[in-house]
């Protein structure tokens, strides 16, 4: 199978650990031309470029996709470390609790500001330099099977992932004649390290929360950072061609729905 990634610069963002890390490993693993990997969190930035081994090009970038400027930040070291933008991944993502009961206008503007704007945002400027270059391009955009109902705590986030799922399959239709490929994976239950943080010691249930979830799925377990990763590096290279306006669930249930 021809990936074609050897000649793609992508950026990734979320990068400093979880679904991010993961991602940005799988690429450089496939062999990806190059990558710029951003995140607030400069040393799990450091930590995760440095794996990737010496030989793999990376420009590390430092922003807060809270700021409405980050994103046209982001782009313009892409476009000065590599020339252009291939491919995008956003997989940064907010998860603070909000739902009818507890959410606040200041959890929504936080959680939109980062889920949903700063993701249009990305893919916008994504778009503008493949158009201004004449070039195809793929964005893959981390969702989640939140997006579908969600459950009750989640509900102010599960309205940010329900708004990149319109994002998703909005650029994919619009830009389809310009060659630019925008898919979505919607994500389900994976125990990232700040999930572990979250379950165990925000919400209190301690350090046999995993084997406590896992018993109620079918498959018994979590599905893992890999696994999703695996499927954003196919959506990003030419293999999944033409496939665009996809949104794909990665999950064994809707959560929310039962």
């Amino acid at each position: 199978m021809e990936l074609g990634l050897e000649r793609q610069a992508v950026i990734v963002t979320g990068a400093a650990s979880g679904i991010g890390a993961a991602i940005a490993r799988g690429l450089a693993a496939e062999g990806v031309g190059g990558l710029v990997l951003t995140d607030r969190d400069a040393g799990g930035l450091e930590r995760v470029a440095g794996e990737l081994g010496p030989g793999s090009a990376v420009r590390v970038v430092v922003a807060d996709l809270g700021d409405t400027a980050a994103a046209a930040s982001v782009a313009a070291a892409a476009r000065e470390r590599f020339g252009r933008i291939d491919g995008l991944v956003n997989a940064a993502g907010l998860t603070t609790r909000g739902s009818f009961e507890t959410g606040t206008a200041a959890v929504w503007d936080q959680l939109f500001a980062v889920n949903a704007r700063a993701g249009f945002l990305l893919m916008q400027a994504a778009i503008a330099d493949m158009r201004g270059r004449g070039a195809g391009g793929a964005i893959v955009n981390i969702l989640s099977m939140n997006a579908h109902c969600g459950i009750p705590e989640l509900a102010i986030y599960a309205a940010t992932k329900g708004a990149m799922v319109t994002l998703t399959k909005n650029a994919a239709h619009a830009h389809m004649a310009d060659r630019i490929r925008v898919n979505g994976i919607n994500l389900g239950w994976v125990a990232t390290a700040a999930e572990r943080r979250m379950q165990a010691e925000v919400m209190g249930r301690g350090p046999g929360w995993e084997a406590e979830a896992a018993e109620g799925l079918p498959l018994g377990r979590l599905v893992t950072a890999e696994e999703c990763a695996r499927l954003a590096v196919f959506l990003l290279s030419d293999a999944s061609v033409p496939m665009s306006g996809a949104v794909i669930d990665l999950e064994q249930k809707v959560a929310g729905a039962i």
